[in-house]
C-alpha cells in the first residue's frame, strides 16, 4: 500500500486489475479477460503514465528547466495528465487540441491550470471525429508554439520515455498481478506507446504472449485495409490511420477491427454489468478481447486456461 503522499502524481501507476467475469458470461465466450483499470488514475486514463515519465526524465536529463513551459498536442487524456503532473511540479502547460476533440477535456484542462489552443479541423472533417489530416494540423502548431514559447515538446509519438513507462511500469504490474497467467495482450493504439511497452515487457517475461493492435473497422491502416468514409470513427484518442513511430512490427502478433456500434455497446455494457464507468476506446478493447474468443482460428493458439489482457 502506498504511504501517504506528497503530491499528486505520486498517485499515479499501481493500478488494480479486474476479472470480467460478468461480461464474459453475458456474451457467452469461454476464457478470461482481465482489465487494467487505468481509470483510476488522477487523470482518469493510461495517459497519466507517460505525461510523469516524459516529464521526469527531461528534468533529470537537464532538457527541461525548473519553471519552463510544456506543450503538446492531445485528444484529452495526455493533456490531462501533463495538466496534472506539470501543475504539481512548477510548469506552464500549453494543451494543443483539435477542434474535433471533446469541450469536457479542454474544461478540465483549464480547470487544471492548463493553456489550451484549438486548431480547426481539416475541410470536411466532421465534428468528434479526428483523423490523421486533422492530427497533421494539430502538429503543425504545436511545433510553432514550442518555438515561440521556448518550451519543452512533451512529445508522446516520439519520445522513448512515452512507452518506457508502459514498459517499466504498466506491463510489469499486469505480469505480476497475473502470476504471470496471460495468453494475449490487445490495445487500441493512440500514440502507440502503451501497445509497444507493454508488448515488450510481456514478451520479456514470455515471448509465447501474441500481442494484437486493436482498429476501427473504418481506419484499419495496420490491417492493411482501405480507409472506409475518409478514416472517420468516433473513438477519440485512437486510430488515426497513420504508421506510428515507437511500434516495431515484430511485436504484432495480430490485428481486431472494431465499430463504432461495438465500441459504444461494450462500454455501456461495462458500465451496466462490471460497475466500470469508462470510455469508448474500452469499449473497444473489451470487444476486441470477445471477438478473438470467439475465432476457432484464434483460439488453436490458445492453452485451455486461455486469457486476454488489455489496458483502459
Amino acid at each position: 500500500m502506498k504511504k501517504l503522499m506528497q503530491n499528486i502524481y505520486e498517485i499515479i501507476g499501481e493500478t488494480p486489475m479486474l476479472n470480467l467475469s460478468r461480461i464474459v458470461k453475458h456474451y457467452g465466450v469461454e476464457g478470461q479477460i482481465y482489465a487494467k483499470l487505468e481509470y483510476l488514475n488522477p487523470g482518469y486514463s493510461k495517459k497519466d503514465r507517460p505525461a510523469l515519465q516524459m516529464i521526469q526524465e527531461a528534468e533529470e536529463s537537464g532538457e527541461l528547466i525548473p519553471w519552463q513551459t510544456v506543450i503538446e498536442l492531445t485528444s484529452g487524456n495526455t493533456g490531462t495528465g501533463l495538466s496534472i503532473v506539470c501543475q504539481s511540479k512548477g510548469h506552464p502547460f500549453i494543451a494543443v487540441m483539435s477542434e474535433g476533440n471533446s469541450m469536457e477535456h479542454a474544461r478540465m484542462m483549464r480547470a487544471l491550470g492548463a493553456e489550451v489552443v484549438f486548431v480547426p479541423q481539416c475541410k470536411g472533417a466532421v465534428k468528434g471525429q479526428v483523423s490523421g489530416k486533422d492530427l497533421e494540423l494539430v502538429e503543425e502548431r504545436a511545433k510553432e508554439l514550442t518555438v515561440e514559447r521556448n518550451a519543452f515538446r512533451a512529445d508522446q509519438f516520439k519520445l522513448a520515455s512515452s512507452c518506457r513507462a508502459h514498459l517499466l511500469h504498466t506491463g510489469e504490474e499486469m505480469w505480476e498481478q497475473s502470476d504471470g497467467k496471460i495468453d494475449v495482450f490487445l490495445d487500441m493504439v493512440g500514440s502507440g506507446g502503451t501497445f509497444e511497452g507493454c508488448a515488450e515487457a510481456l514478451k520479456a517475461h514470455n515471448p509465447a504472449i501474441r500481442c494484437y493492435i486493436v482498429e476501427p473497422e473504418n481506419a484499419a491502416v495496420y490491417a492493411g485495409h482501405p480507409l472506409k468514409d475518409e478514416g472517420r470513427h468516433k473513438v477519440q484518442g485512437c486510430g488515426y490511420a497513420m504508421d506510428l513511430p515507437k511500434i516495431k512490427q515484430d511485436k504484432i502478433d495480430g490485428l481486431v477491427q472494431i465499430n463504432d456500434e461495438e465500441s459504444l455497446q461494450m462500454a455501456r455494457d461495462l458500465a451496466r454489468l462490471e460497475g466500470c464507468f469508462v470510455g469508448i476506446s474500452a469499449g473497444a478493447n473489451v470487444a476486441a478481447a470477445i471477438k478473438l474468443l470467439r475465432c476457432p482460428m484464434f483460439l488453436t493458439f490458445l492453452p485451455v486456461t486461455k486469457s486476454s489482457v488489455y489496458v483502459f
